[in-house]
Protein backbone atom coordinates (compact mmCIF):
# COMPACT_ATOMS: atom_id res chain seq x y z
CA UNK A 1 0.00 0.00 0.00
CA UNK A 2 2.74 2.13 0.56
CA UNK A 3 4.41 2.50 -2.63
CA UNK A 4 0.69 2.31 -4.36
CA UNK A 5 0.77 5.79 -2.20
CA UNK A 6 3.63 6.94 -3.42
CA UNK A 7 2.69 6.75 -7.01
CA UNK A 8 -0.28 8.15 -6.18
CA UNK A 9 1.62 11.15 -4.30
CA UNK A 10 4.24 11.40 -7.36
CA UNK A 11 1.93 11.45 -10.09
CA UNK A 12 -1.23 13.54 -8.95
CA UNK A 13 -2.01 16.40 -6.80
CA UNK A 14 -3.72 14.34 -4.30
CA UNK A 15 -2.82 15.61 -0.69
CA UNK A 16 -1.43 12.49 1.16
CA UNK A 17 0.49 12.17 4.03
CA UNK A 18 2.54 8.85 3.86
CA UNK A 19 3.00 7.31 7.64
CA UNK A 20 6.59 5.40 8.17
CA UNK A 21 10.08 5.45 6.59
CA UNK A 22 10.16 5.60 3.40
CA UNK A 23 13.21 3.87 1.51
CA UNK A 24 15.15 4.37 -1.82
CA UNK A 25 14.29 1.40 -3.14
CA UNK A 26 10.67 1.97 -2.86
CA UNK A 27 10.26 5.23 -4.89
CA UNK A 28 11.82 2.07 -7.82
CA UNK A 29 9.11 -0.34 -6.77
CA UNK A 30 5.97 2.27 -6.78
CA UNK A 31 6.37 2.01 -10.80
CA UNK A 32 4.33 -0.84 -11.05
CA UNK A 33 1.52 0.82 -9.81
CA UNK A 34 1.88 3.93 -12.25
CA UNK A 35 -0.26 2.14 -14.79
CA UNK A 36 -2.72 2.06 -12.40
CA UNK A 37 -2.74 5.55 -11.89
CA UNK A 38 -3.18 6.00 -14.80
CA UNK A 39 -6.19 4.25 -15.15
CA UNK A 40 -7.36 5.92 -11.84
CA UNK A 41 -7.15 9.40 -13.46
CA UNK A 42 -8.20 7.93 -17.14
CA UNK A 43 -11.58 6.86 -15.64
CA UNK A 44 -11.98 10.48 -14.23
CA UNK A 45 -11.16 12.14 -17.03
CA UNK A 46 -13.97 9.42 -19.10
CA UNK A 47 -16.30 10.78 -16.40
CA UNK A 48 -15.67 13.91 -17.57
CA UNK A 49 -16.47 13.63 -20.87
CA UNK A 50 -19.93 12.13 -19.93
CA UNK A 51 -21.22 15.00 -17.19
CA UNK A 52 -20.07 17.16 -19.94
CA UNK A 53 -22.26 15.65 -22.51
CA UNK A 54 -24.44 18.65 -22.60
CA UNK A 55 -21.49 20.72 -23.51
CA UNK A 56 -20.67 21.45 -27.27
CA UNK A 57 -17.71 18.96 -27.77
CA UNK A 58 -14.82 21.62 -28.46
CA UNK A 59 -15.42 23.13 -24.79
CA UNK A 60 -16.26 19.20 -23.36
CA UNK A 61 -12.33 18.71 -24.93
CA UNK A 62 -10.62 21.91 -23.53
CA UNK A 63 -12.19 21.32 -20.19
CA UNK A 64 -10.88 17.35 -20.11
CA UNK A 65 -7.79 19.00 -21.23
CA UNK A 66 -7.58 21.40 -17.97
CA UNK A 67 -8.30 18.83 -15.76
CA UNK A 68 -5.91 16.46 -16.91
CA UNK A 69 -3.14 19.21 -16.69
CA UNK A 70 -4.58 20.11 -13.33
CA UNK A 71 -4.91 16.59 -11.78
CA UNK A 72 -1.26 15.83 -12.57
CA UNK A 73 0.20 19.48 -11.44
CA UNK A 74 1.52 20.17 -14.80
CA UNK A 75 4.46 17.87 -13.68
CA UNK A 76 5.10 16.17 -17.10
CA UNK A 77 4.64 19.79 -18.90
CA UNK A 78 7.61 21.28 -16.84
CA UNK A 79 9.56 18.13 -18.14
CA UNK A 80 8.41 18.80 -21.67
CA UNK A 81 9.67 22.23 -21.53
CA UNK A 82 12.94 21.66 -20.07
CA UNK A 83 13.63 18.76 -22.21
CA UNK A 84 13.05 20.90 -25.49
CA UNK A 85 15.13 23.82 -24.49
CA UNK A 86 18.07 21.50 -23.14
CA UNK A 87 17.80 18.98 -26.59
CA UNK A 88 17.20 21.91 -28.81
CA UNK A 89 20.50 22.12 -31.21
CA UNK A 90 23.81 20.37 -30.65
CA UNK A 91 24.78 20.71 -27.01
CA UNK A 92 27.33 18.70 -24.94
CA UNK A 93 25.82 16.35 -22.53
CA UNK A 94 26.80 18.73 -19.60
CA UNK A 95 25.28 21.52 -21.36
CA UNK A 96 22.21 19.56 -21.63
CA UNK A 97 21.69 18.72 -17.71
CA UNK A 98 22.88 22.48 -16.72
CA UNK A 99 19.94 23.80 -19.45
CA UNK A 100 17.68 21.04 -17.29
CA UNK A 101 18.14 22.12 -13.62
CA UNK A 102 17.43 25.95 -14.51
CA UNK A 103 14.25 26.63 -13.28
CA UNK A 104 13.28 29.13 -16.13
CA UNK A 105 11.54 28.12 -19.33
CA UNK A 106 13.05 29.26 -22.64
CA UNK A 107 11.69 30.22 -25.74
CA UNK A 108 11.94 27.01 -26.93
CA UNK A 109 10.38 25.41 -23.98
CA UNK A 110 7.70 27.81 -24.45
CA UNK A 111 6.76 27.02 -28.08
CA UNK A 112 7.04 23.13 -27.31
CA UNK A 113 4.43 23.56 -24.40
CA UNK A 114 2.21 25.50 -27.04
CA UNK A 115 2.45 23.45 -29.87
CA UNK A 116 2.24 20.80 -27.68
CA UNK A 117 -1.39 21.88 -26.15
CA UNK A 118 -2.59 22.63 -28.80
CA UNK A 119 -1.76 19.71 -31.13
CA UNK A 120 -3.44 17.41 -27.73
CA UNK A 121 -6.26 19.49 -27.76
CA UNK A 122 -6.83 19.32 -31.17
CA UNK A 123 -6.82 15.61 -31.31
CA UNK A 124 -9.01 15.22 -28.70
CA UNK A 125 -11.82 17.59 -29.93
CA UNK A 126 -11.42 15.52 -33.55
CA UNK A 127 -12.74 12.14 -31.66
CA UNK A 128 -15.49 10.95 -31.47
CA UNK A 129 -17.45 11.78 -27.81
CA UNK A 130 -18.50 8.09 -28.60
CA UNK A 131 -14.79 6.71 -28.08
CA UNK A 132 -13.55 9.54 -26.48
CA UNK A 133 -13.26 7.93 -23.12
CA UNK A 134 -11.26 4.85 -24.11
CA UNK A 135 -8.82 7.06 -25.93
CA UNK A 136 -8.23 8.91 -22.94
CA UNK A 137 -8.34 5.82 -20.48
CA UNK A 138 -5.82 4.21 -23.07
CA UNK A 139 -3.82 7.72 -23.49
CA UNK A 140 -3.17 7.67 -19.45
CA UNK A 141 -2.60 4.43 -18.63
CA UNK A 142 0.15 4.24 -21.60
CA UNK A 143 1.62 7.31 -20.50
CA UNK A 144 2.43 6.11 -17.34
CA UNK A 145 3.74 2.89 -18.34
CA UNK A 146 5.34 4.52 -20.79
CA UNK A 147 7.62 6.29 -17.85
CA UNK A 148 8.37 2.75 -16.13
CA UNK A 149 9.85 1.35 -19.16
CA UNK A 150 11.87 4.62 -19.70
CA UNK A 151 12.68 4.29 -16.14
CA UNK A 152 13.62 0.05 -16.29
CA UNK A 153 15.73 -0.03 -19.47
CA UNK A 154 18.06 3.39 -19.01
CA UNK A 155 20.93 4.59 -16.04
CA UNK A 156 20.58 8.09 -14.22
CA UNK A 157 22.21 10.59 -16.32
CA UNK A 158 23.22 12.70 -13.07
CA UNK A 159 24.92 11.86 -10.07
CA UNK A 160 22.00 12.85 -7.61
CA UNK A 161 18.79 14.04 -8.41
CA UNK A 162 14.73 13.34 -7.25
CA UNK A 163 13.92 10.54 -10.47
CA UNK A 164 17.57 8.88 -9.54
CA UNK A 165 15.89 6.10 -6.88
CA UNK A 166 12.91 5.55 -9.10
CA UNK A 167 15.57 4.70 -12.40
CA UNK A 168 17.97 3.05 -10.17
CA UNK A 169 15.16 0.53 -8.38
CA UNK A 170 13.43 -0.08 -11.46
CA UNK A 171 12.80 -3.90 -12.23
CA UNK A 172 12.35 -5.91 -15.58
CA UNK A 173 9.53 -7.69 -13.44
CA UNK A 174 7.80 -4.18 -13.49
CA UNK A 175 8.39 -3.25 -16.57
CA UNK A 176 6.87 -6.43 -17.56
CA UNK A 177 3.87 -6.31 -15.27
CA UNK A 178 3.08 -2.82 -16.81
CA UNK A 179 3.16 -3.77 -20.55
CA UNK A 180 0.66 -6.44 -19.33
CA UNK A 181 -1.49 -4.50 -17.48
CA UNK A 182 -1.29 -1.83 -20.02
CA UNK A 183 -1.72 -4.12 -23.05
CA UNK A 184 -4.64 -5.98 -21.13
CA UNK A 185 -6.31 -2.09 -20.75
CA UNK A 186 -5.94 -1.65 -24.37
CA UNK A 187 -7.59 -4.86 -25.30
CA UNK A 188 -10.28 -4.75 -23.31
CA UNK A 189 -11.08 -1.35 -24.48
CA UNK A 190 -10.71 -1.84 -28.27
CA UNK A 191 -10.07 -5.64 -28.89
CA UNK A 192 -8.03 -6.50 -31.69
CA UNK A 193 -7.68 -2.80 -32.89
CA UNK A 194 -6.06 -2.13 -29.39
CA UNK A 195 -3.53 -4.81 -29.85
CA UNK A 196 -1.79 -3.45 -32.32
CA UNK A 197 -2.10 0.54 -31.16
CA UNK A 198 -0.28 -0.88 -28.45
CA UNK A 199 2.20 -1.71 -30.64
CA UNK A 200 2.00 1.25 -32.83
CA UNK A 201 2.39 4.11 -29.89
CA UNK A 202 5.15 1.71 -28.29
CA UNK A 203 7.66 2.73 -31.62
CA UNK A 204 7.33 6.62 -30.80
CA UNK A 205 8.27 6.16 -27.30
CA UNK A 206 11.17 3.78 -27.93
CA UNK A 207 12.24 5.65 -30.53
CA UNK A 208 12.44 8.95 -28.73
CA UNK A 209 13.71 7.10 -25.62
CA UNK A 210 16.65 5.89 -27.24
CA UNK A 211 17.44 9.28 -28.65
CA UNK A 212 17.58 11.01 -24.97
CA UNK A 213 19.70 7.82 -23.84
CA UNK A 214 22.69 8.75 -26.36
CA UNK A 215 22.67 12.39 -26.30
CA UNK A 216 23.33 11.97 -22.42
CA UNK A 217 23.66 8.31 -21.37
CA UNK A 218 20.58 8.20 -19.29
CA UNK A 219 17.53 9.34 -18.07
CA UNK A 220 16.69 12.66 -15.63
CA UNK A 221 13.37 13.33 -14.37
CA UNK A 222 12.42 15.98 -17.03
CA UNK A 223 13.35 13.78 -20.08
CA UNK A 224 10.71 10.87 -18.53
CA UNK A 225 7.93 13.75 -18.15
CA UNK A 226 8.72 14.45 -21.48
CA UNK A 227 8.51 10.68 -22.62
CA UNK A 228 5.02 10.47 -21.09
CA UNK A 229 3.92 13.80 -22.90
CA UNK A 230 5.12 11.87 -26.46
CA UNK A 231 3.25 8.81 -24.84
CA UNK A 232 -0.49 10.51 -24.58
CA UNK A 233 -0.04 12.19 -28.16
CA UNK A 234 0.85 9.38 -29.90
CA UNK A 235 -1.83 7.30 -28.37
CA UNK A 236 -4.28 10.10 -28.94
CA UNK A 237 -3.09 10.58 -32.70
CA UNK A 238 -3.16 6.83 -33.73
CA UNK A 239 -6.58 6.17 -31.88
CA UNK A 240 -8.05 9.10 -33.72
CA UNK A 241 -5.99 7.78 -37.01
CA UNK A 242 -7.59 4.32 -36.65
CA UNK A 243 -10.87 5.92 -35.51
CA UNK A 244 -10.91 3.63 -31.96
Amino acid sequence: MKRFLIALQFLTIVPLKIKGRIKDEDFGRALVYFPVIGLLIGLLLSLEVWILAFLPHMVTAALVLLTSIVITGGIHLDGFADTCDAFYGPNTKKRILEIMRDSRIGSIGAIGIALLLVLKFSLIVSIRRETLWKSLIMMTVFARYAQVFACSISDYARIEGKARPFIKYASYTDNVAGAIFTFTIFVLLAFMKGAVLFILVFIPVFIFTEIIKKRIDGMTGDTIGAISEIAEISVLFFALLWNI
